[in-house]
């Protein structure tokens, strides 16, 4: 596979293999691609988990198991408003 990465990445490439920590090219590149698998691989973990949470909040709302969004942001808003009375 050839690949052209562009000056920007091209330096950088050098600029990691000056530190000593890759022996070559290919080294670097399989580093960088091993951490955008990892990335990805969390990304979608994180997306099936939001999922979960979206069908466990549906199924609690069918049930009638919910807070009036209202109300809950009105007694946020008063707390808010108290605890600035008391640092005054």
């Amino acid at each position: 596979m050839n690949v052209n990465l562009g000056p920007v990445f091209d330096d950088f490439v050098a600029q990691m293999l000056k530190t000593g920590l890759y022996q070559s090219q290919s080294e670097v590149l399989r580093e960088g691609l091993r951490l955008l698998k990892e990335r990805e691989e969390s990304r979608k973990l994180r997306l099936l988990q939001l999922r979960k949470e979206i069908a466990l909040g549906i199924e609690q709302a069918d049930r009638g198991e919910f807070v009036d969004g209202d109300a809950s942001f009105r007694r946020i808003r008063d707390k808010s408003k108290r605890q600035k009375r008391i640092k005054g």
